[in-house]
């Protein structure tokens, strides 16, 4: 008997909870999960967090470019006043002696506003280009971040699809075994069997109930693990559409397209890259160090006295000054402290270098392996298929000879146990190509075309 194809929807777990970013009661399809993770992911919001950082630097290395204005105010009791000694022959007094006379109030204030403004400062506008580079960055690993999520929730979302597979399969052979057992069981009553063959059909369907209990725990796991990449509750139930390996697409132009590639274009490439330029800024700005600072200084300050606490009034003593500063800072000599950390920074850029030249190689090296592996399970697919068809009318056979007595329980069993593991490998095959086919676009850097599906 031939197992029907499979066309219906398999519940991956016992009820349907619906969340916010599906529709209630639908079948999650793989464009659903990518859609739900891309908005509740936590990796994905703090790699967002990351380029707000960023931002806020720029603003921040901004902001010392800028002028920088402050106002100070204090009050102060002077228990105390200060005396000045002065000679006694100033105020009439005894020459060659000297009196103290007090040089203040006993409240007195003032109030201060400063501005500074840099007029050149290589640093300071180094460290402009460097936050800069800096928010860049963060918005490329955040879009590294989007492709790697996106290939963990593919990934485990067909993991899940095929194991749904594999289980359907169990129930089909689960099902076909009982009624096998019905039909030995009937002929061992009307004594045209042996004891034995019931036992050894009994322990084939033990094997198959086993089989269907690692599989159901396996299956739980594989689900939660979607859940955890998707940024679900992991108490969240979901409802899967199986997929169909008779229906299932391929597309055989997926392994030629290495044409498209290019490690310039990989995200994965272009991080490094770009540490790499922050990595030189970071040295340009230890090198503007040595070069000379030029600033604008302002300072206006009001002072109010009295004796007592009525000040800033026209019954108090007041007077204000200012003054007007430019300030050059030439640096002559640090002890090579400077010299030391330039060639640290050089250090860091060479290393760099030397993983960029390697991770170029490593993303050669994906991008070949993806497109022999898809290749590869390509064929394998097609062999699995032509030996599935081949099981499945072996099996038709030898179950209608046994049943005319041409046949033994030995043949039966050895020919069912060839259908379910030709049934299994074919499921297996296709599992491997979808894994290879998201290994393939995540290689070529074509990853978000997931975002369609």
């Amino acid at each position: 008997m031939k197992t029907p194809p499979i066309k219906r929807i398999i519940l991956v777990c016992v009820g349907l909870i619906s969340f916010s970013s599906l529709p209630a009661q639908s079948p999650l399809t793989l464009g659903d999960a990518v859609q739900y993770a891309l908005k509740n992911s936590e990796v994905l919001k703090q790699a967002g967090l990351d380029i707000e950082k960023g931002y806020q630097q720029v603003k921040e290395t901004r902001g010392a470019a800028l002028p920088q204005v402050n106002v100070t105010s204090a009050v102060n009791n002077n228990v105390l006043v200060m005396q000045m000694p002065l000679p006694a022959e100033f105020l009439g007094g005894e020459p060659g002696k000297f009196i103290a006379l007090k040089a203040g109030q006993p409240w007195s204030a003032n109030t201060q506003v400063t501005l500074s403004q840099q007029l050149y400062n290589k640093q300071v506008f180094t460290g402009l280009k460097a936050a800069k580079s800096t928010e860049d960055f963060y918005r490329i690993s955040h879009d590294l971040t989007k492709e790697d999520l996106l290939q963990q929730v593919a990934v485990n979302y067909y993991q899940v699809q095929i194991s749904g597979l594999q289980m359907a399969v169990i129930d089909a052979n689960l099902e076909r075994v009982k009624r096998l057992e019905e039909m030995i069981t009937g002929q061992y009553n009307n004594g045209l069997a042996k004891k034995i063959d019931v036992d050894r059909v009994k322990v084939n369907k033990s094997n198959l109930d086993a089989q269907k209990l690692l599989l159901e725990n396996g299956l739980k796991q594989q689900l939660n693990a979607l859940k955890y990449y998707m940024g679900m509750p992991v108490e969240e139930q979901i409802e899967l559409a199986v997929l169909d390996p008779a229906t299932m697409q391929v597309a055989p132009e997926l392994s030629a397209s290495a044409g498209q590639f290019g490690v310039d274009n990989l995200l994965s490439f272009k991080v490094l890259k770009k540490q790499e330029e922050l990595l030189t800024l970071q040295r340009e700005a230890t090198r503007s160090e040595a070069f000379p600072t030029l600033s604008l200084n302002g300072n206006y300050t009001y002072n109010t006295q009295n004796s007592r606490l009525n000040l800033y009034t026209g019954k108090a003593l007041n007077y204000d000054m200012a003054t007007i500063t430019l300030n050059l800072r030439v640096p002559i000599f640090d002890g090579f402290t400077r010299r030391a950390k330039v060639q640290q920074n050089s250090i860091a850029i060479k290393s760099l270098q030397e993983d960029i030249r390697r991770t170029t190689n490593a993303l050669n090296m994906n991008n070949e392996n993806a497109r022999t592996k898809l290749s590869n399970s390509l064929r394998t697919i097609e062999v699995q298929r032509a030996n599935k068809d081949l099981a499945q009318e072996v099996f038709d056979n030898v179950q209608n000879n046994y049943r005319n007595g041409l046949a033994s329980l030995t043949d039966l069993l050895d020919a069912e146990s060839s259908l379910v593991e030709s049934q299994r490998s074919l499921n297996e095959a296709m599992l491997q190509y979808k894994i290879g086919e998201i290994e393939l676009l995540k290689a070529n850097g074509q990853i978000n075309t997931l975002l369609d599906q």
